[in-house]
């Protein structure tokens, strides 16, 4: 008889499937910035990173294969927010550097590199696609 018991969720890989207009672009900012490709999932329609080491994938799907699988039309980024990722830094050099490379890479500040609140400093980018990421440290 086959267990019906099934895996723990944090034994579980979590993908993010975002849409993008251009999966070439996408996958140049995202090496640009550091990630690291999600190696054999890679391919014309679909450019995939893994996220602190494999614990968190992100998929960038072309917007057509990415409505077709939702099921229903993709946020326009331009009007509306959908999902704001948040990576830690370990100083704030490291937030300043994450919003340069962003930049450089094509990439929009939404939020400069400046003090928060109790401690924290932090920044939040935008990829060319509008998908948004913010960078905190907490220096206590």
């Amino acid at each position: 008889m086959k267990s019906t018991e099934s895996t723990p969720i944090q034994d579980r890989e979590v993908w993010a499937n975002l849409p993008v207009e251009d999966v070439e672009q996408t996958r140049e900012f995202y090496r640009e910035l550091g990630f690291k490709p999600n190696e054999g999932r890679n391919g014309e329609h679909l450019a995939s990173f893994l996220v602190v080491d494999s614990d968190f994938i992100v998929h960038f799907f072309q917007r057509d294969m990415f409505e077709q699988a939702s099921g229903g039309n993709a946020a326009d980024l331009t009007k509306r927010n959908e999902i704001m990722f948040t990576i830690s830094a370990d100083s704030k050099s490291e937030v300043d550097e994450w919003a340069r490379k962003a930049k450089k890479a094509g990439g929009s500040l939404f939020n400069k590199p400046a003090e928060i609140q109790n401690g924290w400093y932090g920044c939040g980018f935008a990829d060319p696609d509008g998908h948004k990421w913010n960078v905190f440290y907490n220096r206590t």
